[in-house]
């Protein structure tokens, strides 16, 4: 009897050391509607959306939907300055290992892009549906559905949806991959890359194969392909 006391006593006293660092447990809603514990890391609504959908027309990338292990992904590459941004950059700096986790589960919850059904009618040589259904492989360069899936709705945990994505962020990102010369402390131009978290650097080179022609009505027609008033179809889910 005495030593069953002395064991709930002991369980009760556990329970009161874990509880407080449970209560501390990172909550992705609350950072994204009020920020992270450091106040460098606003909240993530600020550009985002209270829906998670993006700013399409400030080039501020929709987040709803995307899968949790990308969204880390690219947080970590802000941090080590793999993919550079000024205003992303000392927010995932600001973020804990912890905060970064639930914030990537909280957007993988919500509904992901719903995408708009097209026809399957040739599209037009030079268009941006053109390079994303049929690529320009005498340059080498692969239809953007071959990894990013049909109607660019995304593939597993690497390739992001495209479909709907804010048409000024996808060429931002384009370009970022590409690059561009810039003359560093008044030497000569030298190419500056400001993406670099491909690890095959598969689309470094594809964006430097593409115009910026190019970039802009791929960027376009992917932008167009999302927001579609019809009921999400779950096969979309499926092929994710």
């Amino acid at each position: 009897m005495h030593k069953s006391i002395i064991n709930r006593f002991g369980l009760l006293f556990l329970m009161a050391l874990l509880s407080p660092l449970a209560a501390l447990a990172a909550d992705g809603e609350a950072i994204m509607v009020h920020g992270a514990a450091n106040p460098q890391a606003m909240p993530c609504i600020t550009c985002h959306g209270a829906d998670g959908m993006g700013m399409a027309a400030a080039g501020f990338p929709r987040l709803a939907g995307l899968p949790a292990p990308y969204i880390v992904k690219q947080l970590g590459d802000f941090r080590s300055a793999a993919r550079q941004n000024p205003i992303m950059e000392p927010i995932a700096k600001a973020l804990t290992d912890d905060e970064i986790a639930a914030v990537a589960r909280a957007y993988a919850a919500r509904p992901p892009v719903n995408v708009t059904a097209t026809a399957v009618d040739r599209p037009v040589r030079g268009t941006g549906a053109w390079l994303a259904l049929r690529g320009a492989w005498e340059r080498n360069i692969p239809e953007c559905t071959l990894c990013h899936g049909p109607g660019g709705i995304g593939v597993g945990e690497s390739f992001p949806p495209l479909a709907g994505q804010s048409a000024m962020y996808l060429e931002a990102q384009l370009k970022a991959w590409k690059g561009s010369m810039v003359e560093v402390k008044g030497k000569r131009k030298s190419l500056i890359i400001t993406r670099r978290n491909d690890p095959n650097n598969l689309m470094q080179h594809i964006a430097a194969d593409l115009s910026d022609a190019e970039i802009k009505a791929v960027a376009e027609y992917f932008f167009s392909l999302g927001d579609s008033s019809e009921p999400f179809n779950e096969s979309q889910r499926r092929l994710r």
